[in-house]
């Protein structure tokens, strides 16, 4: 799986290692057992989650106790850094004519 923040690869092989619930990612110390590490996290779903049986987590980037997670296989992309390129365009869209 990789870890959803960092995107570093963090080995986990199915049927013989569980990811624990207070277990951390060795690249950014986030929690891997989170909704965002998990295969059934989606945004396009109700509560995030494709799995219909799980309970409503709030925070989807902290440590949680759903039973139902599995690591995800998605390629996780890195956090952006900065603002300037959203802000650069929401002032270029406001910027007054002369």
């Amino acid at each position: 799986m990789n870890c959803w923040h960092c995107a570093i690869k963090i080995e986990v092989i199915a049927g013989m290692d569980r990811v624990g619930f207070r277990d951390e990612c060795p690249g950014c110390g986030r929690a891997m057992h989170s909704c965002r590490n998990c295969g059934f996290y989606d945004p396009a779903y109700n509560n995030s989650c494709r799995e219909t049986m799980a309970e409503r987590v709030v925070d989807k980037e902290r440590f949680n106790f759903c039973e139902y997670f599995a690591p995800g296989d998605a390629a996780a992309k890195p956090p952006a850094k900065t603002k300037a390129g959203a802000q650069g365009k929401l002032e270029a869209l406001f910027k007054k004519k002369s």
